[in-house]
């Protein structure tokens, strides 16, 4: 009987398998690597300028609801980094022109420009320039939509480059600027860099807990009401209805605030008003700054259920 051949047929048979088992730990640990190529790609100067501007566009992400990512990629792209002359020399770093402006301006290639005493006064302008009507469809698209944001900019007239969007898309996936919308979330923090920071894990993993404005509060899942919530946290329904200036039987919508406190009377220092966007009602701008509705209303002189007008001012201590 000829035993020499299944006996290298066993070898080669076991050989394989070592060989399999080789293959798939070598490409799990490639997986579990950062992609190099990517990494090799990224620019030094954006880098920096990210770590310098993230806090303030996740500030100004809460505060006026442009997404983290969007403001970053702009100012990226429009100022190089901060590094071209219009930034250098007249701290504009999304090239906005000088139209409707009464303010200090700059010639720059025979344009004129607006001019800041500061890098941060460009960005506070930025925002404001973009809750101009032309914008207004792009509030209705989630923060985390940075295409939708990107080619809406382009479509609403914010630059004529026709691949203006492609290149804030190529950015922020480049440089993974959508991690700072999520850490930023969709409410003012207090500004003491931990805003929206996770406090504990809810008993059920269905809920994570965050606190921001000093107040502890959940985001609603889809389907979510009052009930479900309080179920899950041991709260009476009418309680943490009454939280939140609201009735028991409420259907949420999936990332709405839903406070596990009582909510302030007025507005943390240092913001004083706000300005309304469309669609926005006095309910939904007392869960963006954890203001009780009744001290809102009472501050503004008006009903909590009055019809706000986009433009309008209101006062928030």
């Amino acid at each position: 009987m000829n035993i020499v051949k299944p006996f290298f047929r066993q070898i080669i048979f076991f050989d394989v398998k070592r060989y399999i088992a080789l293959l798939v730990i070598v490409m799990a640990t490639l997986l579990s690597l950062p992609d190099s190529a990517a990494q090799s790609r990224r620019n030094w100067q954006y880098e920096e300028y990210i770590e310098k501007f993230c806090r303030l566009a996740q500030e100004h992400q809460r505060r006026y609801g442009i997404p983290a990512s969007i403001t970053l990629a702009q100012g990226l792209l429009e100022s190089g980094a901060g590094t071209s002359e219009l930034s250098r020399k007249a701290n504009n770093h999304f090239g906005i022109k000088c139209h409707e402006w009464d303010g200090a301006t700059i010639y720059y290639k025979r344009d004129c420009y607006r001019k800041y005493r500061k890098a941060e006064d460009s960005y506070l302008d930025h925002s404001e320039f973009l809750l101009r009507d032309r914008y207004q469809k792009l509030f209705k698209l989630k923060l985390t939509d940075y295409k939708g944001w990107a080619h809406g900019l382009k479509k609403y007239g914010y630059a004529t480059d026709p691949s203006y969007a492609q290149k804030l898309i190529n950015i922020i996936e480049l440089y993974d600027l959508n991690r700072f919308v999520k850490k930023a979330g969709n409410s003012k923090s207090n500004r003491d860099e931990k805003s929206d920071e996770t406090v504990y894990q809810a008993v059920t993993p269905r809920h994570t807990v965050y606190r921001s404005w000093g107040l502890l509060y959940v985001e609603a899942n889809e389907g979510d009401t009052y009930q479900t919530i309080a179920y899950d946290f041991g709260f009476s329904p009418k309680e943490l209805a009454r939280y939140n200036d609201s009735k028991t039987d409420v259907i949420l919508s999936a990332g709405d605030i839903v406070y596990l406190e009582k909510k302030n009377k007025k507005a943390i220092e240092g913001y004083d008003l706000h300005t309304v966007k469309e669609g926005e009602t006095l309910h939904f701008i007392s869960q963006q700054y954890g203001i009780e509705l009744k001290h809102l209303a009472k501050r503004n002189k008006m009903r909590r259920d009055a019809t706000l007008s986009p433009g309008q001012v209101l006062k928030l201590r």
